[in-house]
């Protein structure tokens, strides 16, 4: 019994790739990892050319699905948010996540206070890839583009 004890007090390994600027716990799995659910895997599959989903594997939001069928996406603390994530680990204007083309997003960091990263690298402005993980604040969602 000591002996998770022991475990649980020790620091995480020491890595420059793993370290962040906040104190978050690490995710329990990376990109193209996620395990999804028949539902999750037939909401994808049903997705239009011009859209894509974020699904939440943490946070108060687990297993929520978010369509992103605008244009312009926001998403943050903000109560008028499209994508509204509830904690205080998040921005009142976190993202936003905007179309780039006919089957291409384009995530753009607001300036948040505890940054926004997708592979756990922080980023300022990405193109996103199918299987992409954000994290933003204490929630990890994966980036899914339709198909069709």
């Amino acid at each position: 019994m000591s002996q998770q004890n022991d475990q649980d007090n020790d620091p995480a390994p020491e890595s420059a790739e793993e370290t962040t600027s906040i104190a978050l716990p690490p995710a329990q799995t990376g990109p193209n990892e996620t395990i999804l659910s028949e539902q999750d895997t037939a909401a994808i599959s049903a997705l239009p050319k011009n859209s894509a989903l974020l699904i939440a594997h943490t946070g108060a939001n687990q297993g929520a699905r978010f369509l992103i069928d605008k244009d312009h996406t926001t998403v943050g603390r903000h109560p008028e948010a499209d994508i509204f994530l509830d904690d205080v680990t998040v921005s009142r204007r976190h993202v936003t996540i905007n179309r780039a083309g006919e089957d291409s997003f384009e995530l753009v960091d607001l300036g948040s206070l505890n940054g926004t990263y997708v592979n756990h690298d922080r980023v300022d402005k990405l193109m996103l890839n199918t299987g992409d993980e954000l994290q933003i604040g204490k929630f990890r969602l994966t980036f899914y583009t339709g198909s069709k």
